[in-house]
This record gives structure tokens, C-alpha cells and sequence, in this order.
């Protein structure tokens, strides 16, 4: 299965740049969508259908804020909207498709960079995702968790370590809540086969033609259970697509 986690910054501005062409090119059977900005009823189904995806969202309450979406080719046998928690519920947190074989989720975790007041509901919703996925672990053991995790792991994973240490994103208490996540029984399915590679990222902030200069960030992942980690038969970060902020990364796992 070739699953996708795309951080769109607004499906509808996406749709302007090109989108349909990259979901057409990129051959996906899943793809994880996070930052939707978007109602149910303002999501383009009918044109994913055209390309044989079926579409299911949770977005936000407040209007044009968050949400998240899961493109499938594949039927899924189930689909889980929201954790059950109506404080991350109602800003569109996550949505988890559940296959065979296999289950998906797609994941918008918060960002904390608008002051302390997100910061510190960004360290409360972490150490909830982090029981939460334990426990979702149990009852499928096969799962990938796919989406912006809004935090940079390690200092391979930034283009200036130094100079961010400070800043949300790359603060020491995140980072250190990634090592105890992976601990815990997740795979960073990208560092998995390229546990060097420098240069990497996923994010780049519009200002100072940061992009142009690969001034960024890997804040999107992948992250698989470790039971299934040695199906991981390829893991990508695709700079090339250019329908956001963000870009595309992928993992394919073996059925």
C-alpha cells in the first residue's frame, strides 16, 4: 500500500495550484490530508472521485481553521472520526481509515508558535495522542500514523538547530516527547531507511525565499508501529510538489 501524508495548507488553494495532477501522479492508494480550512460541504468529492478516490474529512467547527481528510482507493472497512476527545474533536484533529490489512490515520497535531496559551495545548494534546495511540496500538497492532507532527526530531531534521532551539517546533520538551514516542513502540518510517540523509524537510516558511534556499523543516511523518516496520519497503519526502507550504511525504508498505 502506498500511503501519502500532505499538509495542504487549504484544499481549495490547492486545488488552484495544481493538486489533481500531483494526486494523479502520484499513484497513491491513501492519502493523508491535514489542514482541509475547509467545510465538508467546500471539499471537492466529485473531482477525487474522477480520479477513483473516495473521500472522507473531519473538519474544524471554527470555519476555514484545521480539519483533515483521507483519500482511498481502497474500500476501507471502517472509518474512526475524531479520538473521541470533543476539545480536539471540534478543531479536526484526526480521522483514521481502517483496511484489512492495515490502518491509516491522518493527523493534525497543533502548532504552538501563536503563544504560550497553543504551546501549552500543544504539550497537553501530546501527552493524550501519546496514551491514545498506546492504546490504539493494542487493539491494532498494524497501524500507521500519518500526518504534521508539527515538531522537528532531531537536529539532522532543521536547517539551523542553533538558531531554533527556542522556538516551538524544536523545543526540548517536544523533542524529547518524539524520543519517548518512538520508545514507546513507532517508527519514523523516513529515518527507518535514510537514517543520514541531511537536507530533508517538508516545511518551508514562506519568508526569505526559505524554500529556494532549503531553509526548512521535516515536521511530517510517517510514523508506523514497530511490528510492521520491516514491511516498510520505501519511505520519501517529495520537494517537487508545489501546492503548499508544505510537501508531500510517503511510505509504502508491504501487504
Amino acid at each position: 500500500m502506498k500511503i501519502y501524508s500532505y499538509n495542504v495548507n487549504g484544499i481549495r488553494a490547492a486545488m488552484t495550484k495544481g493538486f489533481m495532477n500531483w494526486l494523479e501522479q502520484s499513484d497513491a492508494d491513501v492519502v493523508c490530508i491535514q489542514e482541509t480550512k475547509a467545510q465538508e460541504d467546500q471539499i471537492p468529492k466529485l473531482e477525487f472521485k474522477t480520479l477513483g478516490y473516495d473521500c472522507y474529512c473531519l473538519s474544524a467547527k471554527k470555519k476555514g481553521y484545521s480539519g483533515v481528510a483521507i483519500l482511498t482507493r481502497k474500500a476501507p472497512k471502517n472509518i474512526v472520526y475524531g479520538c473521541g476527545k470533543d476539545i480536539y474533536d471540534n478543531e479536526g484533529r484526526m480521522i483514521r481509515a481502517d483496511f484489512e490489512n492495515l490502518s491509516v490515520a491522518s493527523i493534525y497535531h497543533p502548532s504552538g508558535t501563536s503563544g504560550d496559551e497553543r504551546q501549552d495545548f500543544k504539550m497537553q494534546w501530546l501527552e493524550f495522542f501519546n496514551q491514545y495511540a498506546l492504546e490504539l496500538q493494542r487493539e491494532i497492532p498494524a497501524i500507521v500514523l500519518c500526518g504534521d507532527y508539527n515538531i522537528c526530531h532531531t537536529e539532522i531534521d532543521i536547517h539551523d538547530p542553533k538558531g531554533n532551539k527556542n522556538h516551538s517546533g524544536f523545543l526540548p520538551e517536544e523533542r524529547l516527547w518524539f524520543d519517548n514516542f518512538i520508545k514507546s513502540g513507532f517508527t519514523d518510517s523516513f529515518r527507518f531507511l535514510h537514517p543520514d540523509q541531511k537536507d530533508a524537510y517538508s516545511w518551508w516558511s514562506y519568508f526569505a525565499q526559505s524554500r529556494s534556499k532549503n531553509k526548512g523543516w521535516r515536521i511530517d511523518y510517517c510514523m508506523v508501529s514497530d511490528m510492521i516496520k520491516n514491511r516498510i519497503k520505501q519511505a520519501s519526502i517529495h520537494p517537487e510538489a508545489m501546492q503548499s507550504d508544505h510537501c508531500p511525504v510517503s511510505v509504502e508498505i508491504e501487504d
